[in-house]
C-alpha cells in the first residue's frame, strides 16, 4: 500500500476493542429458542432493551431495561423493569401505567475477533426471587439488503505488527466505490483510491441482523497486493455503506486495519 499517503505514526493499539462506539441496535434472539427475543435501541452509551417474553404459565410479559455502558465490565448494565398499561382497546388511562424496578440486566457482547457486533450474551435477574436468566444471543435477519450501487467515501487504516517498526503506519485515502452483487450471496467491492491504488475485496456474503461481513475475501490491489481479508459490519443506509477491513498479511509482515464509510453517488434527484 506504498502509493497511499502515509504517517509514520506509532499504532497504539492493534485493533479496536469493544467499546460503547459500536452499535448493537438490532432485533436479537436466541436460534435454537424461537418465539422470544429482545429488542436493543442504542444511544450513545445508553441502551434501551425490551423483551418480549413469558411467565411460567407461558403468558406474555412485558419487561424493559435501562442499561449504561460499563467499560470495567464491558457490559451494558441497568434496571430492569415490568411495566404495565391500559388494554389495547380502551381508551388510554395514564393512572395505569406503572414501571416497577424488579431487577437488573446486562448485554454483553461477544469479546475477540470479527464476531464482536453479531453476538452477545443477555443476562437478567429479579429481586424477588433467586432466578436469573442468562442466553446467548445474536442478531435476528428479517430481510435481506441491497448493498449494491455506486459510492464516494473516505477511508483510515493502520498497519501494524510489521517486521520492522518503522513500517507500523497509518494512512488516509478517499476512494470511489462501485459494490456489485452476484449470483447467490457473491458480492464484489471495488475501490478507486484518490491515492492511485485499486483495489478489489469480492467473496461470499454473510448476513447478521443489519449487518454482513466476508470471511476470507480476495484481497487483490494493482500494486500486486494478492491476499486475504475480512470485511466486516458492512452496513448499508439511506445515506450509504460503512464497514470494517481486516487483513492479517499485507506484506512486510504487516497485518491492516481500517475503516470506511461513504455516500450514495447519485443525483439528489433521483433520491
Amino acid at each position: 500500500m506504498i502509493a497511499r499517503i502515509l504517517f509514520s505514526i506509532a499504532l497504539l493499539l492493534a485493533a479496536a476493542s469493544v467499546n460503547a462506539k459500536v452499535d448493537w441496535t438490532d432485533i436479537w434472539f436466541n436460534a435454537a429458542e424461537p418465539g422470544w427475543g429482545v429488542n436493543l435501541v442504542q444511544s450513545d452509551a445508553f441502551m434501551f432493551a425490551t423483551f418480549f417474553v413469558y411467565d411460567s404459565k407461558g403468558l406474555p410479559t412485558w419487561y424493559t431495561a435501562q442499561m449504561t455502558w460499563d467499560g470495567t465490565r464491558l457490559a451494558f448494565v441497568g434496571p430492569l423493569y415490568a411495566t404495565t398499561g391500559t388494554g389495547l382497546a380502551l381508551p388510554w388511562q395514564p393512572g395505569n401505567l406503572s414501571a416497577t424496578a424488579v431487577g437488573t440486566a446486562s448485554f454483553t457482547p461477544t469479546q475477540g475477533g470479527i464476531s464482536v457486533s453479531y453476538r452477545g450474551t443477555l443476562t437478567y435477574s429479579f429481586n424477588a426471587t433467586s432466578l436469573t436468566v442468562s442466553k446467548s444471543i445474536e442478531r435476528q435477519t428479517l430481510t435481506s439488503f441491497d448493498l449494491g450501487g455506486l459510492f464516494t467515501g473516505g477511508q483510515y487504516g493502520e498497519y501494524y505488527d510489521c517486521t520492522t517498526s518503522t513500517s507500523n503506519q497509518t494512512y488516509t485515502d478517499s476512494f470511489t466505490l462501485e459494490v456489485t452483487q452476484v449470483a447467490v450471496n457473491g458480492i464484489s467491492m471495488s475501490f478507486e483510491y484518490q491515492s492511485g491504488l485499486a483495489c478489489t475485496l469480492s467473496g461470499t456474503a454473510e448476513q447478521h441482523g443489519s449487518l454482513h461481513r466476508i470471511n476470507g475475501a480476495a484481497y487483490k490491489c494493482s500494486d500486486g497486493l494478492d491476499t486475504t481479508a475480512f470485511v466486516y459490519d458492512i452496513e448499508t443506509t439511506s445515506l450509504g455503506i460503512q464497514g470494517r477491513i481486516y487483513a492479517p498479511s499485507v506484506g512486510r509482515g504487516c497485518k491492516e486495519a481500517a475503516k470506511f464509510s461513504s455516500v450514495h453517488a447519485t443525483g439528489l434527484g433521483a433520491e
